[in-house]
């Protein structure tokens, strides 16, 4: 963040909603430039860590644009039955259907706009959930959690995919340097927003460190918590299973 700015990191729901809202046309493509490409290995890597057999169901908490929904029914890894995918934006969810619709998916993939905290979707519905960088934004993470604890079946797998900070000397500094400088700038030159990119590095620095998210997960009825380091520590993939 630039220096002497004030950025609001409230997490109420109409606030995110319409802040995601207000840059979805611009949201996918800011997502690959920021990651030099990197986001789509990420995504791929939490699909790969469900070990899909082609007879699951899956659900994409914070689909967004459905691009992880997509994953998971495209992965040469291995892939789900059918997918749903929800989320709070609902111009996110419009153009996250015209992309399932050009990739033939719409038969496979459901789109329902509701809340993290509330989803409104059956208990033990699921055979797997994923979400990639959603939970960071939800008002409260444990109840999000708890949600997805309840529509999953017993054994059931989750993968969270979540930003963080390296922590290897010299990397620290520099991404630190060009995740809450250089990103934010070039986030509100493409996305004409002013405050979504400065909202995503403060957001991550209040986010729960690895070690804590881990526990969260594991109070709120996940069980064989593992934690995997992406990309030197920028990006954080959680695996879980439900308690039986």
């Amino acid at each position: 963040m630039e220096r002497g700015v004030v950025v609001s990191t409230s997490k109420a729901p109409a606030r995110i909603a319409g802040m995601f809202d207000s840059i979805a046309h611009r949201y996918d493509r800011l997502n690959h430039l920021l990651s030099v490409g990197l986001d789509r290995r990420w995504r791929a890597r939490a699909v790969r860590e469900l070990a899909l057999t082609g007879t699951e169901d899956v659900l994409d908490m914070c689909t967004g644009t459905a691009d992880l929904a997509v994953e998971a029914l495209t992965s040469p890894a291995g892939r789900a039955r059918d997918v749903v995918g929800v989320d709070f934006a609902g111009e996110m969810l419009r153009l996250g259907l015209v992309k399932i619709r050009k990739a033939g998916l719409a038969d496979r993939i459901h789109l329902v706009r509701g809340d993290a905290t509330r989803v409104p979707l059956p208990d033990a519905r699921f055979d797997a959930a994923m979400v990639a960088f959603g939970i960071r934004n939800v008002l409260e993470p444990a109840h999000a959690i708890r949600e997805f604890a309840r529509v999953l079946r017993p054994g059931a797998r989750l993968a969270v995919l979540e930003f963080g900070f390296p922590r290897i000397p010299g990397i620290t500094a520099a991404y630190r340097w060009y995740f809450k400088s250089l990103l934010p700038r070039v986030g509100r030159l493409i996305s004409k927003h002013g405050d979504a990119y400065s909202y995503l590095p403060a957001s991550v620095e209040q986010f729960p460190s690895p070690e804590a998210f881990a526990s969260l997960l594991t109070q709120n009825g996940f069980a064989s918590v593992r934690t995997v380091s992406l990309t030197f520590g920028i990006v954080y993939l959680y695996v879980a299973t439900k308690a039986r």
